[in-house]
């Protein structure tokens, strides 16, 4: 939560709050060379006077997001929320619908102060079984639909499954896939702040 913070404290800036687990507190990183560091210099270079938090936590479930998120809201009142959660929830096996419901309290709380909210989806290993991957994967589809929030199908397109992009754990990216991972999520966060 320290990438600009102090920056966005006492500005009249717009915000942008990421909100997820390791992928996007830049696990394993530099704070600089995280994709949010990226997209705040992404952000300064098309014109933008948006200012970034990243409120991350490695390990973060749904769960957890939701019992934040009120806090994160009144801490930082967003602008915009780029909600990336659910992966540690799939790694536990926990049930589909009980991830659906934090996902659901999460956007639901954001969209209630009037911020917009991107959903970034992810993908589990196919050794969860297809019947529990279908309807993990699903539930960000549901999430966006039935709350009509913009979202992107897979978050680790391109890195996943390349161990050259990976750190040595193979899960978490390394910093040669920030950019890929800003690349990914750009068109989603550039459209939803042209609206």
């Amino acid at each position: 939560m320290l990438l600009t913070a102090a920056n966005a404290a006492g500005t009249e800036s717009p915000t942008i709050v990421i909100f997820g687990d390791s992928l996007s507190a830049g696990y394993g990183l530099e704070v600089d060379q995280s994709w949010a560091a990226l997209l705040q210099a992404r952000l300064i270079d098309e014109g933008y006077e948006h200012q970034v938090v990243n409120a991350s936590i490695s390990g973060e479930t749904t769960e957890g997001g939701a019992t934040r998120i009120d806090l994160a809201l009144q801490d930082f009142s967003p602008d915009l929320i780029i909600l990336e959660l659910g992966g540690n929830d799939g790694l536990r096996g926990f049930p589909a619908a009980r991830m659906k419901a934090n996902l659901e309290k999460i956007v639901t709380r954001a969209k209630a102060t009037g911020a917009a909210v991107v959903l970034l989806g992810i993908r589990i290993p196919t050794n969860y079984g297809p019947r529990y991957s279908a309807e993990f994967e699903g539930v960000f589809r549901q999430v966006s639909e039935d709350l009509e929030v913009q979202w992107i199908e897979f978050f680790m397109a391109g890195i996943a499954l390349n161990d050259e992009l990976l750190q040595d754990d193979r899960i978490h990216p390394n910093a040669e896939a920030q950019p890929i991972l800003l690349d990914n999520a750009w068109p989603i966060i550039s459209a939803t702040l042209a609206n």
